[in-house]
């Protein structure tokens, strides 16, 4: 692995980073449809792969196909267990043209997808796409999955996989404490465990760039009280969270090891303060 990632300012890419967010959306849409339920919504994430974003494998029409935001040949790429595969170039096409695309590629396989699944996805308005900069964004999620799983490599309780929702487009990890929340209706799937959640955003309304971002439920008293290191700090305005700003892992001599040892040095002390 590449000692120092990519740097990745949203400002330079922001028009294909929203255009990559649409494409994820949709075909997470499909997952979600097809994919057996999972607790904590793992069901409707996608997962970093070499090449970019993948579905992994779902089951649908009597097989199994997985979708691939290829990022490298810049194409969505549908593979089938029954052996055939076909795909599509991203190009910028508008929602309601990809959408159509991948509807008539299903439906020449004899696959049809639920009526008003893409309700949601009714624009005809071109779309930007860089294909530098989308590859450039493949190279860094690539850098930062292997990071994260690393992390979750040394945790012993129980940890969710690597995985991007969609929604916010965000790579994130949950660990949970063992704990059930007091209060809370232990059949409550979303709000009953005790957790801490790690993970990384391209910038949003909050934070207007990169960012890695590290949140306990529920906040724990003392959850601030502890002293970060150089350029990480505590965001207290909407959400409580330890931040470490992708430019000081980006621009560090060792990247690698910062962001290992900031995710650690949270986990430690989120750990303590909850068991």
């Amino acid at each position: 692995m590449p000692s120092r990632p990519n740097t990745l300012h949203l400002s330079n890419w922001r028009e294909t980073r929203d255009t990559l967010h649409l494409y994820a959306k949709i075909i997470g849409k499909i997952r979600r449809h097809h994919m057996p339920k999972s607790k904590h919504w793992w069901h409707i994430s996608l997962y970093v792969s070499a090449r970019g974003l993948t579905t992994t494998p779902f089951p649908i029409g009597g097989q199994h196909l997985e979708l691939l935001l290829d990022l490298i040949n810049h194409q969505l790429r549908i593979d089938s267990s029954e052996g055939w595969s076909t795909s599509l170039p991203l190009v910028g096409q508008s929602a309601t043209e990809i959408c159509h695309r991948i509807t008539t590629a299903l439906t020449d396989r004899d696959i049809t997808l639920e009526p008003g699944i893409f309700a949601d996805f009714q624009s005809e308005e071109p779309l930007i796409y860089d294909t530098q900069e989308s590859d450039r964004y493949r190279q860094v999620i690539n850098w930062v999955d292997a990071v994260f799983k690393r992390f979750k490599g040394g945790l012993r309780e129980e940890s969710g996989p690597v995985q991007i929702y969609p929604h916010h487009m965000d790579l994130s990890l949950n660990w949970f404490s063992g704990r059930l929340v007091p209060g809370i209706d232990p059949a409550d799937e979303e709000s009953a465990d005790e957790q801490m959640n790690f993970g990384f955003v391209t910038g949003d309304a909050s934070i207007p760039d990169a960012y890695f971002y590290i949140t306990a439920y529920p906040t724990p008293g003392q959850w601030t009280d502890l002293k970060l290191g150089d350029g990480a700090y505590w965001h207290t305005e909407g959400w409580t969270g330890a931040i470490l700003p992708y430019e000081v892992i980006a621009t560090s001599e060792k990247s690698y090891e910062r962001l290992l040892g900031f995710m650690q040095q949270l986990h430690v002390h989120g750990k303590r303060l909850m068991t």
